[in-house]
């Protein structure tokens, strides 16, 4: 018997690997205005609240409002053309998700990344497997609001008692209190153990395989 009816998925940190590709666009928008670059880990701690924050926390301390959006409107615009030049599934993802719609599960990605880019990585890398997958929109507050957890309930038709939700950060531990469905933080993320025990996390995948089991 199955312990749940579907599954939820973060994105960024959870199923593909996008540091690079977010890291690059955000320097190609800095650097069109002269800023200084950041590194991969700068990126790895500024992201997780969307796009418009990744960018703000790049920019130098004292970058007014104007010249922020300036650079996130370059870097949207890189970004839309190289999204997948060095992103890539985490080892494994691409058969946990294959396998779990092959047993009748139903699947979906929620992410604070652009919704445009969402759907466009998920049907790259996962084809028809996600019954639905939803990202940054105006109509929707952004994790940890919990909205875009209940706008994937419904279109999957599935109560949150019997769902699951996976992340890999801070934002997603939040979103999963915050909905109140189960959650498995995975390791492999843009985030350390510690930080994420800090917030609240209680379930944790190593690798793919705890995936399975818990599930």
């Amino acid at each position: 018997m199955m312990k749940y009816k579907a599954v939820i998925f973060d994105l960024d940190g959870t199923l593909l690997n996008t540091l690079e590709d977010l890291k690059n666009s955000v320097n190609y928008g800095l650097s069109c205005y002269g800023m200084r670059h950041i590194s991969l880990e700068q990126t790895r701690r500024f992201v997780g609240n969307g796009v418009a924050k990744l960018v703000e926390r790049a920019v130098p301390l004292g970058t007014d409002k104007e010249m922020t959006e300036k650079v996130l409107a370059e870097f949207r615009k890189h970004y839309s053309e190289h999204s997948l030049d060095f992103t890539k599934p985490y080892e494994g993802m691409v058969e946990l998700v294959k396998d779990l719609k092959k047993n009748g599960y139903k699947l979906a990605i929620v992410s604070n990344k652009i919704d445009s880019a969402v759907k466009e990585l998920s049907q790259i890398f996962f084809g028809n497997c996600m019954d639905a997958a939803i990202g940054e929109t105006p109509e929707i507050p952004k994790k940890p609001a919990p909205d875009m957890i209940f706008k994937a309930l419904e279109i999957l038709g599935v109560d949150k008692k019997d769902a699951v939700f996976l992340g890999d950060s801070e934002v997603d531990v939040a979103t999963g209190l915050n909905s109140g469905l189960d959650m498995i933080t995975v390791l492999w993320g843009f985030r350390d153990r510690d930080e994420l025990v800090e917030a609240g996390a209680k379930c944790f995948a190593e690798n793919v395989s705890d995936i399975y089991n818990l599930i």
